[in-house]
């Protein structure tokens, strides 16, 4: 792979860089500026891991159907299964590797700081 196969994505809250893409799974370097935060969403299809490279971060997960906030730091990683709601909130610039399957607009959008939830 060269670096001109890598997309950038310009978020409000950061950006992302793709840097592998294929039909079974995706990698993805996530940058979060501090203080912002990531939609609260879930995924109907889309299964990813992530690794928080640098930073602190406020990770909210829901377990057994409670929304549960844990602060993760670098080398703390979790998995996320399709229907799990959880956000991420950088306390801290985050640089965050996301690992998933390819579903990259499998996005449902609970709560989001920038105006993008998703209209019932």
């Amino acid at each position: 792979m060269t670096t001109s196969q890598v997309t950038r994505v310009e978020k409000p809250w950061g950006y992302e860089l793709h840097w592998a893409m294929t039909d079974r799974y995706v990698g993805k370097l996530i940058h979060i500026n501090a203080g912002h935060a990531l939609s609260l969403q879930y995924h109907n299809l889309k299964d990813e891991t992530i690794y928080l490279q640098t930073g602190k971060m406020l990770y909210e997960i829901e377990i057994d159907g409670v929304l549960t906030k844990r602060e993760m730091l670098p080398g703390d990683c979790i998995h996320v299964s399709p229907k799990t709601v959880h956000r991420m909130t950088a306390i801290l610039d985050c640089d965050v590797f996301e690992v998933s399957t390819p579903e990259l607009h499998d996005v449902v959008r609970l709560e989001d700081r920038y105006g993008r939830e998703d209209k019932k």
